[in-house]
């Protein structure tokens, strides 16, 4: 093995490990030789007594065979700037990744939107925290839900488990009659057709599909 890929909250359960943990498993690889690449693109919605990333000097220094990735566009919303983040204190592995990477790598909308960032980072922050006092009403109230098992998460979405029916007749029954998407996970590895992932919303968003689960699940 050469490299192991964490993701950290992961896709689909919203599990998150904390950072203490992702150190110790970054100190075994390293002594393996193994690189672990831990994806950090859901770590803002972690709700945490310190910061949960490793983006961090320091982290990455004492860590040598560790590298940090980060989608953008997932926690700041903004999917068509197609911006990323890789780090890491191994220069060898850096100057291996630029080799591939085109000349101009970031789009002119990408490097406008990073030099103005700074400027809203504090009303960033403020919504990050309405938001995770949103996923915990949501959560609370999804949970009262007959039929329907919720795993905790740390992420901005939810997996549910569907003990009546199926995930699949769900997910059809809330399009045709209460035009709500959600994702069904019949295709996914191990969830048995059982299972389905819901976006945590506006409060009237979410009000409104655990009315929807109500009526077909109650």
């Amino acid at each position: 093995i050469s490299a192991m890929v964490l993701i950290n909250p992961d896709n689909p359960s919203g599990n998150y490990i904390e950072k203490e943990s992702v150190l110790r498993l970054s100190k075994w690889a390293e002594k393996k030789g193994i690189t672990l690449i831990v994806d950090e693109s859901f770590v803002d919605f972690a709700e945490t007594k310190e910061p949960a990333t490793l983006l961090d000097g320091e982290v990455l220094q004492n860590n040598k065979k560790l590298m940090v990735v980060k989608s953008i566009s997932k926690s700041f919303g903004v999917p068509g700037l197609r911006l990323g983040v890789i780090a890491t204190d191994d220069l060898e592995l850096i100057n291996f990744l630029k080799k591939d990477v085109a000349i101009w790598n970031i789009n002119s909308f990408a490097e406008f939107y990073m030099q103005i960032f700074e400027k809203y980072k504090s009303d960033y922050q403020n919504a990050m925290g309405e938001f995770k006092k949103i996923r915990r009403d949501y959560i609370t109230e999804l949970s009262k839900i007959k039929h329907l098992r919720v795993v905790p998460t740390q992420a901005n979405y939810v997996l549910c488990e569907v003990l009546k029916g199926s995930s699949q007749k769900l997910t059809e029954s809330l399009l045709a009659n209460y035009n709500i998407f959600i994702k069904d996970l019949s295709s996914k590895k191990g969830l048995d057709g059982q299972f389905i992932r819901v976006a945590v919303k506006t409060s009237e968003e979410n009000d409104k599909l655990i009315a929807a689960l109500k009526k077909i699940l109650d």
